[in-house]
């Protein structure tokens, strides 16, 4: 079970490794792209389509006609990666149960977005953890773990294409183990519990009146997706890679105030110091290298509005 390009790793593992896949349930078909008139199949449907294994794309989990199908395909184990929080019935089927891949070192990082977070956070490490599904979203019992050292020009779009393949290796790993038998689950430590909530767009949006550390951070936490922004003459403002400059903060700059020439560099005041917008995207326009940006743009503002 499971939808993005994340969780195809782990299904393609299974397949080349002679595992029986009775079926691969995902995301139902999405219309996208220009003018929103293109059908969209998901990452794991493709794959799955791909190999010719037996695809559902339910609409409700809990439909009757679904947990019966999902039934008479007489699982063993179920593997979840990157997908919806599932009903009891489904969950609870298989007489070897359901396992959950998830971005984090859990008990750390419950939640929807974990690799953002860690490297919102400035963490320096993270990894992937397969779990037994429990009702109670990431908090079952925990099989195994592999960790990563989080670099700190990476994105959480470098974190995430590492993870991606890290986690399949897990996978694997992982059902290896419980058809052997030979494994042991170990509780979750719920002292050490820490949030990844959903991002949304407010979520994003910088607030400059911090340390230019934790601004950068954050811009690379959220890049290439959704986005870190701020706004720059009346206009939504993405800054997705940036650097952070030497220079301590001059007396004569509050945090939000922009520094530019117009040409070849933008910085943007912190509360210590300053960090430089490198790869930018204003609002109708696309993505681009601060100087090709500056070379169709001027500047009029002097800090964020």
């Amino acid at each position: 079970m499971g939808t993005p390009d994340f969780a195809v790793p782990s299904l393609q593992v299974l397949v080349e490794n002679g595992y029986e896949v009775v079926g691969v349930i995902t995301a139902t078909d999405k219309y996208g792209g220009r003018g929103g008139k293109k059908l969209i199949e998901s990452a794991v449907k493709q794959y799955a389509v791909s190999q010719n294994l037996n695809v559902l794309q339910p609409k409700n989990l809990k439909d009757s006609q679904f947990i019966e199908e999902v039934r008479s395909l007489n699982a063993d184990l179920q593997i979840v990666v990157a997908f919806r929080m599932l009903p009891e019935v489904i969950w609870n089927m298989p007489r070897l149960g359901t396992y959950n891949l998830h971005g984090s070192l859990l008990p750390k990082y419950r939640g929807a977005a974990p690799i953002n977070w860690a490297v919102i956070n400035g963490e320096e490490e993270t990894g992937v953890t397969s779990f037994k599904l429990k009702h109670e979203i990431d908090t079952g019992d925990l099989l195994f773990q592999e960790k990563i050292k989080i670099h700190d020009d990476e994105s959480a779009g470098d974190v995430y294409s590492r993870l991606m393949e890290l986690g399949g290796k897990v996978v694997l790993k992982t059902v290896k183990a419980i058809e052997s038998g030979d494994y042991e689950l170990l509780q979750q430590d719920n002292s050490q519990v820490t949030k990844a909530p959903k991002i949304f767009r407010e979520t994003c949006e910088i607030n400059f009146n911090q340390p230019a550390r934790t601004v950068y951070n954050f811009i690379r936490g959220l890049s290439p997706y959704p986005g870190a922004w701020t706004m720059v003459d009346g206009s939504e403002f993405k800054i997705l890679k940036a650097g952070i400059s030497d220079e301590t903060l001059s007396k004569n700059h509050q945090p939000g105030d922009i520094i530019t020439d117009n040409k070849k560099y933008l910085k943007i005041a912190c509360q210590n110091g300053y960090i430089a917008a490198l790869d930018v995207k204003m609002q109708g326009k696309k993505q681009m290298d601060i100087k090709s940006f500056l070379n169709g743009y001027t500047v009029d503002g002097n800090s964020v509005n």
